[in-house]
């Protein structure tokens, strides 16, 4: 998730007074039903060709904005930063929560996600040297205590802990990645970015996705699942995201991250079957509390 500053008029605010819970709450169940259809779709295609997938059609979705935008992506140095970031940012997030999706229920990797909002912070403060405030700290602090509960739950009698280790790293990319976004690609169409982000690391991927690529045939419901993670949960999802961001700004349009792990919860309870389990409750309480600590202004 890319944050991007902006201060939106007092006009555009009382416009979207009524629009924006709706879009908040829309790109919440959208963006937490991509966990449920990684969790659909990552048996039969493996990680690597779907997140191929994902990447490519995220890419497409997007390259109006970046075809709009194209004279401003002349630069071969700023290709080379639009790879790496992608490559950081997209394509090994993506991976490991497919991996993770596998092996855990889809609304673990949607609590995990949520400790993206965390690391963002962690990471500017460790290496770009920015302030975290106390309060920051002990949310941080609360924030690795939900992972670590997590991490110790287990479903059906299965640990689940290196499920929860692949999302929290994945977390922590997009944290690295948020702060990259931040620090080198400011002042370019945001949508335009992200289609070229999607797109370099849809090439990047490209060789392995191949290699991997299941010999069986991959059933329509997954095929369904990775359409809709790349069209719906990917490029139509990051278009709502940015019009969000121009509207209202960047700190209230990451509330969103709020309801990422509700949605994903609810999605795979209500279409898997997938129970929700006392440590589940436990931990998406620590993180979203801990979410919502570090949102909160300093005094």
């Amino acid at each position: 998730m890319n944050t991007i500053a902006s201060n939106p008029p007092l006009s555009g605010l009382r416009s979207g007074a009524w629009l924006t819970p709706v879009e908040l709450g829309l790109l919440g169940a959208i963006w937490g039903a991509s966990f449920l259809f990684m969790r659909v779709a990552a048996n039969d295609f493996g990680p690597l060709p779907l997140v191929e997938v994902r990447l490519a059609l995220g890419s497409l979705v997007l390259l109006p904005f970046l075809w709009r935008a194209r004279s401003q992506f002349a630069s071969k140095q700023l290709w080379g930063k639009l790879a790496l970031i992608g490559a950081i940012n997209s394509a090994v997030p993506f991976m490991l929560f497919a991996w993770a999706a596998q092996r855990a229920p889809a609304g673990v990797g949607a609590i995990a996600n949520a400790m993206t909002v965390l690391f963002t912070a962690l990471v500017g403060f460790l290496f770009f040297g920015e302030k975290i405030g106390a309060k920051r700290a002990v949310a941080l602090f609360t924030g690795f205590a939900g992972v670590v509960v997590l991490a110790s739950g287990k479903v059906a009698g299965a640990s689940i802990g290196w499920a929860v280790v692949a999302g929290a790293t994945a977390s922590f990319l997009y944290g690295i990645g948020i702060n990259l976004v931040r620090r080198h690609l400011t002042g370019l169409p945001p949508a335009a970015v992200a289609s070229a982000t999607l797109g370099t690391s849809a090439l990047l991927t490209l060789p392995f996705a191949i290699a991997s690529w299941p010999q069986h045939a991959i059933p329509l419901k997954s095929w369904l699942s990775a359409g809709m993670l790349g069209v719906l949960c990917t490029g139509i999802a990051f278009v709502m995201y940015y019009r969000l961001i121009a509207r209202i700004g960047a700190s209230r349009a990451s509330t969103v991250t709020y309801l990422i792990p509700v949605f994903g919860v609810a999605w795979a309870w209500l279409l898997l079957g997938e129970a929700l389990t006392w440590t589940m409750a436990i931990s998406a309480a620590l993180i979203l509390g801990s979410v919502a600590m570090s949102q909160q202004p300093s005094r």
